[in-house]
């Protein structure tokens, strides 16, 4: 299940670059690039050098259960600490992975609710640049305890210390928005602002854990349970409840119940606090992780009833979200196509989105398309709208270069999914699956990328006019 999710990801990787960097929109230069989409392309790079690690290693094992290979059996030869460094290798990637999304996110959101562009634009897509090179280069803080050599620990202790940088730089940049700016406390700002919180205490409990003394301590102890929790729910579901009640009137018209969303919000923060920040004190106090009871005179009880109680708080807070949700897409306020006032792309289409999306192709004169637009926009002629066809932009300045059909629906896709699916789930009890499953993934592709007829007549037409 590794290898078959990581190949989903790699594939949906290649798909987002190439979509970013030769699909833009006319003028959409990469000085232009909101700050989503640059953090978006950042991660899809880290996905294909981060995943192949992971898929790797699963395979490895795989092969030491199916074909009797010894990769992590010491009694032939084999090490157990090759499958932590191939893990790791990818997991700690993989956290930025999780964060940048939020990042973008916040980036976008505190632009619009400040009512001014983000500051420092170029040292954000710098930042965010030495986060995805950064994050290749810590990996082994999570195996501070397995007696590897003192000078590669403090080599990596530096590497950790070090990407906290990048990450407070964008910090910094979002409060100096907010402080130049004129915000508006609208109820994705809630969001922004436990972000803001919660992340901080994951990022500070973080480079506690960069030291080696400290980690050796609290290593596989509560502490470490709820440093995670800070860093990824603080980075990660913050920052995504922001954005669902963000986009939410974009994807179906409508906008959420604002005193339903509050209460979601607080039941959520104090039940996510209340759980995890006494899992700092149960770590200290020598809690293991992973260990589903422990006897009354060690004296964890009463912070564990806190931590139940704040997941409850949490839970009843997610009930709220779901029950705000399905009452919202049937009698929220009508939103009209801007309720925020925001300057990106998808604002300047009806609320929810036309099957087209746009009319015309438009043109970007800034990096807030909407609020950097000219009193007479330009926008693109030309693209046939009888066919799937799409305008190919440069990759630096989002120049036209060429139009290009895209190939119409298809089951083939789809069966070649299958048949993967198949042929990998069969690979777990059986090498010879993956034999048998080579010839049909062989014809599902060819089959898939077979010309159509109608494409052989086009590019046959389309050599004649060129020969001509």
């Amino acid at each position: 299940m590794i290898t078959f999710t990581e190949l989903s990801a790699l594939a949906v990787a290649v798909c987002l670059i190439v979509t970013i960097l030769k699909y833009r929109a006319p003028g959409m230069t990469l000085n232009r690039m909101p700050l989503l989409v640059w953090e978006k392309l950042v991660l899809s790079f880290m996905v294909i050098f981060a995943m192949p690690a992971v898929m790797l290693v699963s395979t490895m094992l795989l092969m030491d259960r199916t074909a009797n290979t010894h990769f992590f059996n010491p009694a032939e030869g084999g090490d157990v600490l090759l499958y932590q460094h191939l893990f790791w290798f990818f997991g700690h990637p993989d956290v930025y992975i999780i964060f940048l999304p939020g990042a973008a996110i916040i980036s976008t959101l505190v632009a619009t609710f400040s009512r001014r562009h983000i500051f420092g634009y170029p040292g954000i897509v710098v930042a965010t640049i030495a986060t995805g090179f950064l994050g290749f280069g810590v990996w082994v803080h999570h195996m501070f305890a397995t007696g590897i050599p003192q000078l590669s620990e403090s080599f990596f202790t530096a590497a950790t210390l070090m990407i906290v940088i990048p990450t407070a730089y964008q910090f910094f940049c979002w409060i100096a928005t907010l402080w130049n700016g004129k915000p508006q406390l609208r109820l994705p700002m809630l969001w922004v602002g436990g972000f803001f919180f919660v992340f901080m205490i994951g990022g500070l409990s973080g480079l506690m854990l960069a030291s080696v003394p400290v980690d050796l301590q609290v290593h596989d102890t509560f502490f470490v349970v709820a440093h995670f929790h800070y860093v990824l729910i603080g980075g990660a579901m913050f920052p995504m409840f922001a954005g669902i009640y963000y986009w939410f009137p974009k994807v179906v018209g409508r906008m959420a119940h604002e005193a339903l969303a509050k209460v979601h919000f607080w039941l959520f923060f104090i039940g996510f606090n209340l759980t995890f920040f006494t899992m700092h004190f149960l770590g200290l106090r020598g809690m293991p992780r992973r260990i589903y009871t422990y006897l009354p005179e060690m004296h964890w009880t009463g912070l564990n009833q806190i931590a139940t109680a704040g997941a409850g708080f949490m839970t009843l807070g997610i009930l709220v979200f779901l029950i705000n949700l399905f009452w919202s897409i049937k009698r929220g306020t009508i939103a009209g196509p801007n309720p925020w006032g925001a300057g990106s792309l998808e604002w300047s289409v009806p609320s929810p989105p036309p099957p087209y999306n746009f009319v015309h192709i438009p043109t970007v004169d800034g990096r807030e398309a909407i609020w950097d637009a000219p009193p007479n926009p330009v926008f693109v002629s030309g693209i046939r709208d009888e066919v799937r066809e799409v305008l190919l932009t440069n990759s630096l300045d989002a120049e036209p270069e060429a139009k290009e059909e895209q190939p119409a629906p298809s089951v083939w896709p789809f069966l070649t999914a299958v048949v993967v699916s198949a042929v990998l789930i069969g690979s777990i009890f059986t090498l010879k699956a993956v034999s048998y499953g080579a010839l049909p993934i062989a014809f599902s592709i060819i089959a898939w990328i077979w010309p159509k007829e109608h494409e052989v007549e086009e590019r046959r037409e389309h050599e004649k006019w060129r020969a001509a």
